[in-house]
Order: structure tokens, then sequence, then C-alpha cells
């Protein structure tokens, strides 16, 4: 007679006997075999946004190149005027930006200047014009005056060959200022990494199209498309593909000689018609699958003709923590930068949970009147929840009870580049 087993109730219950992989073995494992695989090329600043450094960017020259006034004024050597009133002669002309004085001031007399004009030679300080009383070509003032006072050295904020950023940093709007001020006008860039996004399952259909009862919109493939581009790389949309080996095999073939990752979703469990898994199991290629996470237990972590390939659940809530979580750091390594974790902060729970031991957890969670508020389901169907939060609480491997007040770790959509 057939004996069934045992019902679980806890489908998310780790199973006795069986190693599952804790989350920060799996990342130690990834970060110590993934490298950098994208080309470089030339491209000037003004076409550097967002780009990843694949060479040190280094100052051309000084900032500022010169000594020059930080106000409109006038120029003097400060060290002479002590205590007491002083009555100063002034030279002909003026510095002013981009128009400086042709000459030297001679000792104890000043130059009427602009502000960001070149400070003239003989002169270390800048009195303000507000201070002083023009009268008969010459200037009176109170001292003593501040050596130095309203001027800026010559390369004050950057030295012509200092290194400004190193191989792997991202360019900011704030960066491309810098690079301009300092004379870098072409810059050495990693390519965009290519990461190509594939959906699999007979149940998907596309939003707006006719649907059956038995059919869901693909929710995933958009979703991890445009947080792809969002982390800054170039997504690639293979589409759909139904659960037949054949399709899925010639469609691993074709994203691999597209791109240089490749993001599935679906088919990553052991079940007859998960066909991920069984695909890089074939090939001898799967590297870790049953990774303590949750959500997020079904992923499939292997290789497709030297292509990596992350094979996500199927649920968009895990799909999306597991990208952020396992397939986000690997992408940054691909694409030249740093390894990167996110820290995150820790705040007070606005909720309570008791979790048990064994894996790492993720809950949708937001932050308002300081604390940390988490989605009233834990369900990795729940895709709503995705957008009701503003970012991930991770709880650690081990057994926790949290109350209102414990303090857990959250880390926001923007710590992760969302």
């Amino acid at each position: 007679m057939t004996r069934p087993p045992p019902l679980k109730n806890d489908c998310f219950a780790l199973p006795p006997g069986v190693h599952w992989t804790p989350v920060d073995e799996a990342l130690a494992l990834l970060q110590s075999r993934m490298s950098g695989v994208t080309e470089t090329e030339v491209l000037p600043v003004a076409d550097a946004l967002d780009r990843i450094l694949a060479e040190p960017a280094v100052a051309e020259r000084s900032h500022p190149p010169h000594a020059n006034c930080a106000v409109d004024g006038y120029a003097l050597t400060g060290a002479q005027y002590k205590e007491g009133v002083h009555r100063v002669p002034l030279c002909e002309g003026r510095s002013a930006a981009g128009q400086p004085f042709d000459g030297r001031v001679p000792d104890s007399h000043a130059l009427r200047v602009l502000t960001g004009a070149n400070l003239p030679a003989g002169t270390d300080t800048v009195i303000l014009q507000e201070d002083v009383q023009l009268e008969d070509g010459h200037i009176a003032f109170h001292g003593p005056l501040k050596i130095g006072a309203n001027a800026r050295k010559a390369g004050e904020d950057v030295q012509a060959g200092e290194t400004l950023f190193p191989a792997g940093h991202r360019l900011t709007p704030a960066d491309l200022g810098l690079l301009s001020a300092t004379g870098v006008g072409r810059v050495t860039f990693h390519k965009p990494l290519r990461v190509a996004v594939i959906s699999t399952g007979d149940e998907l259909t596309e939003a707006g199209a006719a649907a059956s009862d038995d059919q869901i919109y693909d929710a995933n493939r958009p979703m991890l498309l445009a947080a792809i581009k969002k982390l800054g790389h170039e997504p690639i949309d293979m589409g759909r593909m139904p659960d037949q080996r054949d399709v899925l095999k010639d469609g691993l073939t074709r994203a691999a000689q597209e791109a240089d990752v490749i993001l599935t979703s679906g088919g990553a469990s052991a079940g007859d018609e998960d066909h991920m898994s069984a695909l890089l199991n074939e090939t001898g290629t799967m590297a870790l699958w049953r990774i303590a996470i949750k959500p997020g237990r079904p992923l499939a972590l292997g290789v497709w003709e030297g292509t990596p390939v992350f094979g996500l659940p199927g649920n968009p809530v895990a799909a999306m923590v597991c990208t952020l979580i396992l397939a986000r750091p690997v992408m940054r390594l691909m694409a030249g930068q740093s390894w990167d974790i996110p820290q995150g902060l820790m705040l007070p729970a606005a909720f309570s949970k008791s979790k048990k031991a064994g894996r790492r957890e993720y809950l949708r969670a937001r932050v308002r009147q300081g604390q940390v508020e988490v989605f009233p389901s834990e369900g990795s169907g729940r895709i709503s929840g995705l957008s009701w939060a503003e970012g991930l609480v991770e709880l650690s491997d081990e057994a926790q009870d949290i109350t209102p007040g414990t303090p857990v770790r959250y880390i926001s959509y923007a710590d992760f580049g969302l």
C-alpha cells in the first residue's frame, strides 16, 4: 500500500538533512568567482553621466588654475596693514574674470578687482568694496587685514595630476562638473553591462492582451527590465518562453550570445515543469540553489555557454528580492564597479514578528515617523507590496522576536540604486 508523505503545512519550512546555503556564504562565493567582463571605450565627458570609469580620472590642471578673488573689492598685500586707519593709492586698471591685470601691483598700492578675477601679482589679500571709502584715487579702510582674506589659492580645490575618481566609480552630474573644471575632456569607461531577461511559463501572457482564467500577465519581465535600466545596465528583452525545454534551451543560447548575464524567472525549482534548473544541471554548471533566503527559496545559479544565469523564482516579490540581494552585487562587479552590499540603517520597528532560525528574511517596508512599517502580508505573490514599500527590512539568519521599538535593519530602494 502506498504511504503518502506527511502534509507540510508550512511550504517554507526547511527540510531536515538538506544543506541550505546561507546568503552570506552564497554572496562570498559569487564575489570570489566573478569579475569585470565589459569592454572599454573612450567618450567625451558630456556623454559620461552614469557611466563607470575603467581607468582613474586625473585632473589635467589645477582648480582654480590661478589664485583668484572671491569678492568684488581691492587687492593688496595684507601684511602691510596693521591696526589703525590706512589710506592706500590705487593702480590704474583692474582685474576682472577673463580680463586679468597685465603687470604687478607696486608695494603699498591696491588694485580694483572683481569676483572670479585672477589675483594680480604683488597681492595676496582682497578687501571688500563695502569696507573701504574711495576718494581721490585712494582707498581708505580700517586695519588690521587678515592675510589671504577673500582670495582663493591656486589649486586649493584640486591639484593638477590629482586623481579625481578611481576606476569603478559611476559618474554623477556633480562629477561631470569637476572633470570639466579640471580640463578633463575625454575619459575611458566600461561599456554598459548587457543583461538579458527571460520569463518562462505556459501560464503567462502580455499585459493588455486578452487573458483566460488560467493565464496571468507577465509582471516580472517589465519589472526586471526596468530595474536593470535603473541600476545603470543595458536591459535586453528576450521575451516570454513556454515550458518547453527545447525552446528554453534555444532561448538561453540566444541570450548568451547577446548578453553578459541572464536573468530568468520561473522554472527554478524541482518540479516537472521547472526546466531552468534541469537545463543547468544537465550541463553540469549548476553552482548553487536552495539559498537560505525568504522570499526566494527556488533559486538557480549557473552558467550557460560561459554566461552567468540567475534562475529567479516566478513569484514577483521573490524575483525582485533575489535580484537586489544576489544578482545586483554580481552585476555591479561584472560592470566594472566595486562589490557593494548596502548596509542600511538601524531603526525602531513599528511591527511585531516571531522569526525562526535558518534563513535570511526580507520584508517589504517603509519608514513613517521614524519607525519601520512592514506590508501586512509576506506572500511573495503580493506584488502590490513592492509598490507600497520604499525598501526592505533585513532579518538575520538567527531566530528573532521583534516587538514595536526593536531595532531592525532597513535598506531603502535608494540604497540599492533604485
